[in-house]
């Protein structure tokens, strides 16, 4: 592999790596905040505070979607670039191609996917559950 070609997929991999990292900050920032609002909605409130938890797992599950659509474009990108002859590389790093667009590279299959799916649901069970609990 020549030079342009290893750096420019050097440059899609730092990318796919930050999108990994922020993916893993939101999910760490949805626990703390929902058991934030746990241990504050605790103290002689209503106990209707307690769907308040709800807000951070929506909103970081959307975004984490969006993150996750993100680092499939640009692994789809990284395989683009790694089959290109070493004279076509334009150091490009434009996610809106065509030849990269799939059925896993449209929001609605991130945000369905295993690994949401697999994290943010049963967050969400378990804040149903201490719900009912501290009901009862």
């Amino acid at each position: 592999m020549d030079n342009n070609k290893i750096t420019h997929m050097e440059m899609i991999q730092g990318i796919i790596n930050r999108m990994g990292g922020n993916s893993f900050s939101l999910k760490g920032w949805a626990v703390t905040l929902v058991a934030g609002i746990f241990a504050l909605a605790s103290k002689d409130t209503d106990k209707m505070y307690f769907l308040i938890a709800y807000v951070p797992i929506v909103v970081f599950w959307f975004l984490d979607a969006y993150y996750l659509l993100q680092e499939r474009l640009y692994r789809a990108l990284y395989n683009k670039v790694r089959i290109m002859k070493e004279e076509d590389i334009d150091f490009d790093m434009n996610t809106n191609l065509p030849e990269i667009k799939s059925e896993k590279t449209v929001y609605s299959a991130c945000l369905f996917s295993k690994t949401e799916l697999g994290f943010y649901v049963p967050l969400a069970l378990l804040v149903a559950v201490i719900i009912v609990l501290t009901y009862l």
